[in-house]
């Protein structure tokens, strides 16, 4: 099992944690040796837990190159289908422009949001391959990711991914525990992905959005199901010519 380096900070934090427990219990109870013990269960658990959340398990992508990939563990929370003004509406605060919306046509856009809890893996995976670009981070409010609104409304990292035959946006959405969201490829330039690839990571629950348009796949999930990064098949590309206008 591998673990992200992102989690040295949080196991000092962890081994500190176990001291303040330790000064607490000698300070209210005079045992030493209970101390000892209280600090090192304490600190111990803590520090179980963070490796546990910033695990990043090995992923193997399906071999069909028309499928699109859940990008996070989880549950489909919901699946929206967005006309083109209230497309452009919901993604207002998330930096594209003109010539980005052109990619997406004047047809319908379904939006696939995955709820991940406490307990998923939080790294987030490219769901197609092709060029991934950053388009920044958007300021926002903390409401409870579960809720529709977070979507709209809530701080979020917003990427584009475009192949020749489809683009995807992707929100990474903080909510008010998750107070980090993280892109780690290049923010400067257009960078290439692969299907599968890890991409991000999303710190303490959270919620991903991911915008495609309707007519150019064929969805092959419905909210409820469960999902894993970069194996859960989502949908399948359907060929409706080129992405670019």
């Amino acid at each position: 099992m591998r673990f992200r380096s992102e989690v040295r900070p949080f196991l000092l934090a962890s081994a500190g944690f176990g001291l303040l427990v330790a000064g607490g219990w000698a300070a209210s109870r005079g045992a030493a040796a209970g101390a000892v013990l209280a600090g090192f269960v304490g600190a111990g658990v803590l520090a179980a837990y963070m490796l546990y959340f910033f695990r990043d398990p090995e992923r193997t992508p399906p071999a069909d190159t028309g499928a699109v990939l859940a990008a996070a563990d989880g549950r489909i929370a919901r699946i929206k289908y967005l006309e083109p003004g209230a497309f452009q509406a919901a993604v207002a605060r998330s930096g594209l422009t003109a010539a980005d919306l052109a990619l997406f046509g004047d047809a319908t856009v379904v939006r696939i949001s995955i709820f991940l809890s406490l307990m998923d893996v939080h790294v987030n995976r490219a769901p197609i391959s092709g060029t991934g670009r950053f388009l920044g981070y958007f300021p926002g409010r903390h409401l409870f990711t579960f809720a529709e609104k977070s979507s709209d409304l809530n701080q979020h990292n917003a990427i584009l991914i475009v192949n020749d035959k489809l683009p995807c946006l992707l929100t990474q959405i903080v909510g008010p525990v998750c107070r980090r969201v993280v892109y780690w490829l290049d923010h400067d330039r257009p960078h290439p992905v692969t299907a599968g690839e890890s991409i991000g990571m999303m710190k303490f629950g959270s919620r991903l959005d991911m915008y495609f348009p309707a007519d150019r796949i064929a969805l092959t999930c419905a909210p409820g199901d469960a999902t894993r990064a970069g194996e859960t098949v989502i949908a399948r590309q359907v060929n409706q010519g080129s992405s670019h206008p």
